[in-house]
């Protein structure tokens, strides 16, 4: 599994043989194509394994916010809600909604981006969705401009690529993973570069401040990804589904995970005290 985490480097091997290439089909030539199915094929691999195993009961956990948000790409609407790759199976991403004005969604020539300062998502609290222990962070990502123009999103899904290629940090910016128990890790993706206010063995409690959301990795907008999973390693874990009590803009209470573009706040169970 270990050498199969390496898919990046061969991939990248494999190209600069052929862009290096200047004499036609040669050995250089067939090295960089064999390199490139090669990487291919174990990045293939490597994601084949990240599927889930079987049906796992939701872990039933607080909103990681606070404030009105709404529901993007979540595994309540479609599983994969993103991909098996990096444990995604169940993540979801989470926008600020608040009272705050979003800019205007620009898909046009200019600009090419707005600085993450112009949304209302960045710099929100990050909480613990339940006490557990810091496992891993990162927190030295700059936080990009937000790809809001048609040349900026499209350079995103080849942005997004390539970063694949690289480690965890390179897809989720800084990041934090908490583990909660029972062999469940939560992991919190996209913060704000230099917002991070625990460290490695750090003890936190259900709703305590981790960090602020951010622009960091591959995102195309300030917002926060969570997701759940079955070990520490993004690049090796599979994706555990989650639960949230939470209550719709109408006012009523749900169990479950919010649908696509649904605007929701939390709403704390019967055992815990409302969100701070």
């Amino acid at each position: 599994m270990i050498v199969w985490k390496r898919h990046g480097l061969v991939f990248g091997a494999g190209t600069l043989c052929v862009l290096l290439n200047n004499g036609g089909v040669n050995r250089l030539w067939t090295l960089g194509v064999v390199l490139l199915a090669v990487g291919g094929a174990m990045r293939w691999s490597l994601t084949r394994r990240q599927r889930p195993r079987g049906e796992r009961p939701p872990v039933a956990l607080r909103v990681p916010v606070e404030g009105r948000w709404v529901a993007l790409n979540g595994p309540a609407t479609k599983v994969p809600s993103h991909t098996h790759s990096h444990a995604q199976t169940y993540a979801i991403d989470l926008k600020y909604a608040g009272d705050a004005p979003e800019p205007p969604p620009f898909r046009n020539l200019w600009p090419p981006g707005r600085r993450p300062e112009r949304h209302p998502s960045f710099g929100r609290p990050v909480l613990a969705p339940a006490d557990g222990v810091v496992v891993a962070t990162a927190s030295r990502m700059r936080d990009h401009l937000s790809r809001w123009s048609l040349p900026a999103f499209a350079f995103m899904y080849l942005e997004g690529f390539v970063r694949g290629l690289g480690w965890p940090c390179h897809v989720w910016g800084n990041y934090v993973l908490l583990d909660v128990g029972d062999g469940v890790v939560a992991g919190f993706a996209h913060l704000r570069r230099g917002s991070l206010r625990v460290a490695v063995g750090d003890r936190v409690r259900a709703g305590d401040h981790l960090a602020d959301c951010g622009n960091s990795g591959n995102s195309s907008e300030p917002h926060l990804h969570f997701q759940l999973m079955d070990g520490p390693d993004p690049a090796t874990a599979r994706g555990i589904p989650f639960t949230w009590t939470y209550r719709h803009d109408d006012g009523t209470r749900h169990t479950g995970v919010p649908p696509d573009t649904t605007f929701f706040t939390a709403a704390p169970t019967p055992s815990e005290p409302a969100p701070r």
